[in-house]
């Protein structure tokens, strides 16, 4: 894929929300840096607590 077609707008309503009324660009999808991180330590902190809580259960009963 062309990325510098990548950004440009595919007509002119599109254009002027970019220029003149400032509706972002998209990305592609990407996110921000400090979102991904609250969502590796969410995501991770879910999966530690399940893990431990089975081997809590494993090891009490």
């Amino acid at each position: 894929m062309n990325h510098e077609n990548h950004n440009k707008p595919f007509n002119d309503a599109i254009a002027h929300k970019q220029d003149i009324e400032g509706f972002p660009k998209t990305r592609g999808g990407k996110l921000p840096l400090p979102i991904k991180l609250i969502g590796y330590f969410l995501v991770g902190g879910v999966i530690l607590m399940f893990l431990f809580g089975l081997i809590g259960n494993f090891l009490i009963n």
